[in-house]
């Protein structure tokens, strides 16, 4: 049975999870190195609980509830849980780095999964003891609204670590899918062309990223190539991009976008920056 839950990364992803953790009943701690990352998590949070609250889907007490299972932290030594699911940025030697760290203050049943959207699970579970409790869980953003989770087995991962992770997601309301380790799972490797082809089209001038975000919102898309992109964050959709452009042999279709590089290049990565494709009011 899974009690407690760590989530690691207090980024827009990181806390979406934390609060689906908490608000389904688990202890949840969040943890993150920067302090004003925690503060920033923290009003997060409150505010969507608060417009939970204001619209009639939750009740002020379970709001309070869940604010009370939640606990804020930049002290990786109380990173103690049933199952570890880290969320920090998209580079295979942080997210190896970090699972290092914790594994020794953690017991051997602890699982260890992955957010990651595109990162080999094989490859973060090689350096860590008990390689068989590592899997991937992947949510989609905003992780409070989103119900599908990737669930992720590498080549080592046991049937029974898959099968709690599946069963996790489900008891937090999402719909898991199981899938096999592989460049990008299913959705990422898919919907890469959403976001490459809508840049092509702007960087070509055939429309510009307001009238290419209208037309596929009409389309039936739920939210435009660019503004998805800025709300994701341009940094870790360009690292997705990129690492399925390396796993694949720089193959053309992947190829990262200069519209993006620039833009993350310059600090103009998105809503958490009031600058992206488009500017937001901080």
């Amino acid at each position: 049975m899974v009690h407690s839950i760590a989530v690691c990364g207090a980024g827009t992803m990181g806390a979406g999870i934390a609060q689906v953790a908490a608000s389904n009943g688990y202890k949840t701690i969040l943890f993150d190195i920067r302090p004003e990352g925690l503060e920033k998590a923290q009003a997060q949070v409150t505010k969507s609980l608060t417009a939970a609250v204001e619209k009639g889907r939750l009740k002020a007490a379970e709001k309070d509830a869940t604010l009370q299972r939640l606990t804020f932290t930049s002290d990786i030594s109380l990173c103690v849980a049933d199952v570890i699911i880290e969320a920090i940025v998209e580079d295979i030697a942080a997210k190896t780095a970090l699972f290092s760290q914790l594994a020794p203050i953690n017991g051997e049943g602890t699982i260890f999964a992955s957010n990651t959207s595109s990162l080999s699970v094989t490859a973060l579970a090689a350096t860590l003891p008990h390689p068989e409790r590592v899997a991937g869980m992947h949510f989609f953003n905003p992780a409070h609204l989103m119900k599908l989770v990737e669930v992720v087995s590498g080549e080592q991962t046991s049937p029974e670590t898959a099968n709690r992770i599946y069963e996790l997601a489900k008891t937090m309301g999402k719909v898991p899918v199981r899938v096999k380790d592989s460049p990008g799972f299913i959705v990422n490797r898919v919907a890469r062309h959403y976001y490459l082809e809508a840049m092509l089209l702007a960087e070509q001038r055939a429309a510009d990223f307001s009238t290419i975000d209208l037309l596929l919102e009409n389309a039936g898309f739920r939210m435009g190539p660019f503004a998805l992109m800025d709300l994701i964050g341009n940094d870790i959709n360009l690292a997705v991009t990129r690492s399925l452009y390396d796993a694949f042999q720089q193959a053309p279709r992947f190829k990262p976008n200069i519209l993006q590089e620039q833009r993350v290049q310059d600090g103009r990565l998105g809503r958490k920056t009031g600058l992206g494709f488009y500017r937001y009011e901080q």
